[in-house]
């Protein structure tokens, strides 16, 4: 089997799934932070690299407090379980903002946990707009691959092979936009909390079957 060597995670539907189980949408984030473990197991498992997930973006931050506070705590809880496992962690959202929580500051410069190996990235208060916002005129006239790259905040993530979205929903949702120009993209259509191996495994035998040539 060819196995990506970048994986994005977009672990959508926890509110959706907490309302269907009779919870606030706010007691939904919690349910998802064991399935985020078990993917990076996976991905250690089968050799993947790069792993990146989809915290929470500045648009999310529009949602009730009550929310926003979950979900903020969610990927606060999230990168203290990676500090745990043998990773290359990276933090990587926008720090000038006080949606940004002030725990993961020490995290956005990648760190080494453990023997390291795989790297992580979490995406936290991540904007599109704010990761494209060092792009000029003239790195893009120039059309200097190097020049583009260096300009992106999230220029020490690489390219994404395969995106998978739990959660029904068929959108990047700005989602690493210069990362994800050639990536594959597979539709879970569980809830991210009702996350289960097999999805994984599908979704990289899918994977196995596409047919990648990166425009060539």
């Amino acid at each position: 089997m060819r196995i990506p060597n970048h994986i994005g995670i977009i672990p959508d539907g926890n509110r959706r799934w907490a309302v269907n189980q009779g919870l606030s949408k706010k007691d939904g984030y919690t349910y998802g932070l064991a399935p985020g473990l078990e993917v990076f197991k996976l991905c250690q498992e089968m050799g993947v690299k790069e792993l990146t997930y989809y915290g929470f973006t500045m648009d999310n931050t529009k949602r009730r407090s009550e929310q926003t506070k979950a979900f903020t705590q969610a990927c606060i809880e999230s990168v203290k379980l990676m500090t745990k496992e043998d990773c290359s962690l990276l933090v990587l959202g926008n720090t000038e903002s006080s949606m940004f929580p002030e725990e993961l500051l020490p995290y956005t410069k990648r760190i080494n946990f453990g023997k390291g190996g795989i790297k992580v990235n979490i995406l936290v208060n991540y904007g599109w707009h704010w990761d494209l916002s060092g792009l000029n005129d003239r790195n893009l006239i120039s059309n200097s691959k190097e020049g583009i790259i260096n300009s992106l905040k999230s220029k020490d993530i690489s390219r994404i092979d395969l995106i998978i979205r739990w959660g029904r929903r068929r959108r990047l949702s700005g989602f690493l936009p210069a990362q994800s120009v050639y990536s594959d993209f597979y539709i879970v259509d569980s809830y991210w909390p009702d996350f289960k191996a097999q999805h994984f495994y599908d979704a990289l035998n899918w994977y196995d079957n596409q047919d990648i040539t990166l425009g060539g």
